[in-house]
Formats: structure tokens, sequence, C-alpha cells
């Protein structure tokens, strides 16, 4: 029942990879998203803060579509690459992006519940002290809000773990290169006999997915009881 098969066995590696590649590229530029709507003020705040939460409201599928009309050939960014002869829909990178869009809105609050429950008289005090910008970043802003960019990881993970809406429409089902897990799962139910692979699959989904929520509790438990004895 629990043997899965070497195609599944790729689905589920690819996932990994998806996830980890929205996680890694996605990660940064939400934590910069975040502090900069937590930090700053600018025109339009309102309507960047709604953009980025755009694909949390928006159905899956249009998110996928309008990822394929903007780096389609005729697309914004699809056309200048397809004249140096550089195509991103249907492949494994473009399964990457559309998680990484996907998750990238959990990962922005995450961040941003974490920058802005800091005090901002610890940096004040540190800028008194002398330390410039970057040295409060580094030392004091990015560990004390560590919490936050861990709780993103995990979120912005297993959301690009369990893409399969834009990834389907943006990236395809192209087995060994776009079929995902959870595309496997779909692809599986649609066979008479697939009842068996998809319930493996399944299952394989439940336990990867809260063993990574776990590994992030201890993760964060430990990233705090450090950040506690570093405070007394």
């Amino acid at each position: 029942m629990m043997t899965l098969s070497p195609a599944e066995w790729q689905a589920f590696g690819l996932s990994l990879q998806v996830a980890a590649f929205a996680t890694l590229f996605g990660l940064p530029l939400a934590y910069f998203a975040a502090w900069t709507l937590s930090r700053r003020q600018f025109w339009g705040k309102g309507l960047v803060k709604a953009i980025i939460q755009l694909p949390l409201v928006l159905p899956p599928v249009v998110v996928g579509y309008l990822l394929l009309q903007i780096f389609g050939r005729n697309g914004a960014v699809g056309g200048p690459l397809a004249t140096l002869g550089i195509s991103i829909p249907f492949t494994t990178l473009a399964a990457g992006i559309a998680a990484g869009v996907m998750a990238f809105p959990l990962m922005v609050r995450a961040c941003r519940l974490s920058i802005e429950a800091l005090d901002p008289k610890l940096e004040d005090a540190a800028r008194i002290h002398g330390a410039g910008p970057v040295r409060r970043f580094l030392t004091l802003s990015l560990p004390l809000s560590m919490p936050g960019l861990l709780a993103g990881a995990t979120l912005g993970f297993a959301r690009g773990f369990g893409e399969f809406g834009a990834t389907i429409v943006f990236a395809a089902n192209i087995p060994g290169e776009t079929r995902t897990l959870p595309i496997a799962i779909y692809s599986a139910l649609q066979s008479p006999s697939g009842d068996a692979a998809a319930a493996r699959m399944v299952t394989v989904s439940v336990i990867a997915a809260l063993s990574a929520f776990l590994l992030s509790e201890w993760l964060e438990r430990r990233t705090r009881s450090r950040l506690s004895g570093r405070s007394k």
C-alpha cells in the first residue's frame, strides 16, 4: 500500500524541489516587502498591500492564467525572453514560479506580523549608541524577527508543496518535469484503477506536511528560547 512507484517518487521529489524553490527565492522578497510595509509610509501603500494579497483571494487558476499571459511569448516578460531563446511556461521553473506566487502572501503576512511586534524603542536605543542601519538590522531586527521568518518559511513551503491550480495552468501536467504530487494525485483520480495510487500519495503528502510543521515548531521554540536567554 505504501510502496510508491518510481513515477510517484518522482512527483514527490519534484514537489519538494518546487516548494524549496518557492521558499528560498520568495522568502527574502517577502521579508523585504514586509519590512517596507511595516516601516515605511508611501503613496499607494494600500494598493500594494492589496496586490500582494491577491493570490489569496483569486482562484488559483486565474493566477496561473495571469502568469501565462505575463511569461508567454507575447507577454511583458516572456516576449523579451523569447527573443533570447528562453521559454518559461510549461517547465519546472514555471511550476516553481507558480508555487512562489501563491505562497508569497502567506510569507509576507508572517514576516510582517513579526516585524510589527518589534519594539521600536530597541532600534532607537541602538541608533543612539551609534549603530548604523545595516548593523541595527543584522544584529537586532533580523534576529528578533526570526520566529516570523521561520513561520513564513514553513507556510511558504507547505503552500508551495500543495500548489495545484496555478501550476497546472502555467506549467501543465508533464511527467518528470511539471507533474508535482498534487497533479499526480489528480491524474491518478482520473484513472478507474488509480484510487490506490492516489491514496498512497495522499498519505505521503500528509506525512510530509506534518513533518514540516513539527520541524518548524521545534525550530521556532529553540529560536525563541535563545532570544529569551539573550535578553536576560
